[in-house]
């Protein structure tokens, strides 16, 4: 940083990366809240020696000067060095004289080992927009399983052979494979030699844990983690609160990724004007159409999500936009993605190596790039979201024959128990806050009210409200101790 970058950070906003604190002769005590969150989130500055004043909402930063620089510098480096943090840190340092005030300006990097928090793990913090926030144990869990973010997948998993994988995601894979290039060297190996070639297998014959994720028997991908799922779901309107029932059109849980895989990219085709090709997915080699798009979007949700987490993968279709979200957050800075959109660090990274070997997928690094070639192909933006634990993205769509998209009918009736048109027995209305709750609860019964928070998007405070009105409408009932009991949706 400059002195002049610094000048232009003080003319505007408090950003994420970017924090002012008054410390006129001491270290005030709420720095290593900031300390922790920048090096749990994405790194940034914190200036010392500027006072930060509210008038009608507005910050105003006024440069104050601290009296003992080089006391306080070696303070705040001696600690960050010490103890009182679970690892060492290692700011930046700058000094700058501004109207005769020496300011000084530590850069925190974020750190590759997470969670950091000082004293305790109960002072662990992270960034959300220009403030820190002490995590829950949600979010302290999901940043210990972060720390295996793109090993996790390649690892295998114990007592577990090729009998665990199911035999008609292996077969139409292998044909896929044998369609683009029949004289391929893998298409004559055996079932077992081909799985230990491209890391199905290890080779001592144990499943990879990416390998049992997108090709596994269901019970066996069970026995790993419990909440394996891909939810699609297809609701007719432009958000949940307006949708005319709940869904029109739910997949039912398949065996594996494989499986979701070739289910939802056929329901996609629905939704989106595609050429067709002799292909087994129907996908032309150099298919540039909007189903390309959302194609890339689709495996980039497979290779990313977190399949550990107590929420699951989800595809939602309106009437005017598809919404991927995931567990697990972007490990890049989506501000920047415009700019540099050439970005590969996919959380399963065998996964993703699956459907390029199948030419699913762009070569690294590129797919970013061309799920925003949707703009191009329809003047409609794509958006990008990440939270601590969730990530996003979403498709707008284009207006066809003078209205919204209508999308595919049929499937299940999504009316339940009286709840129509977003009200229960005609006297509560559910607004969509409402019904992100009820779909998430009713999907992980025995969630706190942390993890709720953390997987709808809605402030802890906010919730309690939202919750108490379903508790008191007999919509929701605790089952049990607020510790150990169970939410029950009832409608």
């Amino acid at each position: 940083m400059t002195k002049k970058d610094l000048l232009n950070r003080l003319s505007g906003p408090e950003w994420s990366d970017f924090e002012v604190k008054e410390a006129k002769d001491q270290l005030p005590k709420n720095i290593w809240e900031t300390v922790s969150a920048f090096s749990n989130t994405n790194g940034g500055w914190i200036i010392l020696g500027v006072k930060e004043i509210k008038r009608k909402g507005i910050s105003i930063y006024e440069i104050q000067g601290i009296s003992n620089p080089e006391k306080l510098e070696q303070d705040f480096i001696g600690t960050l060095r010490s103890r009182k943090f679970n690892t060492v840190i290692s700011p930046k340092v700058e000094n700058f004289c501004i109207d005769g005030k020496v300011v000084l300006a530590f850069y925190i990097p974020e750190s590759p080992i997470k969670p950091i928090f000082y004293n305790s793990p109960q002072n662990t913090f992270v960034r959300y927009g220009s403030g820190d926030q002490r995590v829950n144990d949600y979010e302290f869990g999901v940043m210990h399983r972060e720390q295996e973010f793109g090993r996790k997948s390649e690892k295998t998993v114990s007592n577990t052979s090729i009998d665990d994988i199911y035999p008609n995601s292996l077969d139409s894979y292998r044909n896929t494979l044998r369609h683009d290039n029949a004289t391929h060297s893998y298409s004559n190996l055996s079932d077992e030699d081909f799985c230990k070639k491209i890391g199905i297998l290890s080779p001592n014959g144990e499943v990879t844990v990416g390998g049992l994720f997108m090709f596994g028997k269901r019970d066996s991908i069970n026995k790993l983690t419990y909440n394996f799922w891909i939810d699609y779901i297809e609701i007719p309107g432009t958000s949940i609160s307006d949708a005319e029932r709940r869904y029109s059109f739910r997949l039912q849980e398949q065996e594996n990724i494989w499986e979701s895989y070739n289910v939802i990219i056929q329901r996609l085709r629905n939704y989106v004007d595609n050429p067709y090709s002799p292909r087994p997915d129907g996908f032309a080699p150099d298919d540039e159409s909007r189903l390309y798009c959302l194609r890339e979007a689709l495996v980039n949700l497979c290779a990313h999500s977190d399949y550990f987490d107590a929420a699951h993968p989800t595809i939602r279709v309106f009437n005017n936009h598809i919404s991927f979200q995931n567990p697990g957050a972007f490990n890049f800075d989506i501000e920047k993605i415009k700019e540099h959109p050439i970005i590969s660090k996919p959380r399963n990274p065998n996964i993703l190596k699956f459907f390029r070997l199948a030419k699913l997928s762009e070569n690294a690094g590129y797919g970013i790039e061309k799920i925003l070639n949707w703009t191009k192909l329809t003047g409609k933006e794509v958006k990008f979201k990440s939270y601590q634990s969730v990530s996003e993205v979403i498709f707008h769509l284009p207006v066809k024959n003078g209205g919204v998209n209508g999308g595919v009918s049929g499937g299940v009736n999504g009316t339940v128990n009286g709840t129509v048109n977003g009200t229960v027995n005609g006297t509560v209305k559910l607004t969509e806050r409402d019904l992100r709750i009820l779909d998430f609860i009713k999907e992980n019964p025995a969630a706190s009210r942390q993890m709720i928070s953390s997987n709808t998007g809605i402030a802890l405070r906010t919730l309690a409200r939202y919750m108490a009105k379903l508790q008191k409408a007999n919509i929701i009932e605790r089952i049990g101790s607020d510790k150990s009991g169970s939410w029950k949706v009832k409608v």
